[in-house]
């Protein structure tokens, strides 16, 4: 897929009645519950991090690997950036050829994802080791804030920062190591929203 990533994001307390409400409005099931697998490379000098770009390896269904550029805010606060992504057939070699151009893994985090498709967007559920999330994704800027008010989503709590990105405001104070954002490095910590600088925008 080549074109640009626009979409806003979402702190939930309850993920699984944000479901049912998207169940009742006939929203479609596209992608079940799925564990994903994700890899952040970058190189010695973290080019990539400092120009605010990702490069990403994927494993859920599939392997994918994955080009994004910088954020850029549009209409309404909603985040949109230049995104290439295309399937790869095996993810270790994947993993290698990545290696053998001088990137290494810089950050490794896992959640859960569930896609639903309601009219012109996706709406995926994430649950993450710190938390619930949802994200809703359209190339129109319209339709995605519609959805978020069929859901009786709070607009002004939509959260303008990535998952590593939220999850670093928490690890001093855990102790935690920035890079492993897993569920058995987060197993016996409970992270609170206040840690994470963000506020649920479903009550």
């Amino acid at each position: 897929m080549n074109g640009h990533e626009t979409e806003a994001k979402f702190y939930i307390h309850h993920l699984r009645k944000v479901e049912l409400r998207l169940q009742t409005l006939k929203a479609q099931l596209i992608q079940p519950r799925t564990h994903e697998i994700n890899l952040r490379f970058d190189n010695l000098n973290s080019d990539l991090r400092n120009s605010y770009r990702v490069l990403r390896l994927r494993q859920d269904e599939k392997a994918r690997l994955t080009f994004k550029g910088p954020s850029e805010e549009r209409e309404g606060g909603i985040l949109s950036r230049r995104e290439i992504e295309f399937i790869v057939e095996d993810f270790e070699s994947a993993k290698e050829f990545l290696e053998a151009l001088d990137f290494k893994v810089v950050v490794f985090y896992e959640k859960f994802r569930t896609t639903y498709q309601l009219n012109d967007s996706h709406i995926m559920l994430d649950e993450l080791p710190y938390g619930d999330f949802l994200e809703i994704e359209s190339e129109n800027i319209n339709a995605i804030r519609n959805v978020a008010d069929l859901l009786g989503l709070k607009w002004d709590q939509m959260i303008k920062a990535g998952y590593h990105a939220i999850f670093m405001r928490a690890t001093e104070k855990y102790n935690l190591e920035p890079s492993q954002l897993s569920f058995s490095a987060l197993k016996n910590i409970h992270i609170a929203e206040e840690d994470l600088e963000i506020k649920a925008a479903d009550c």
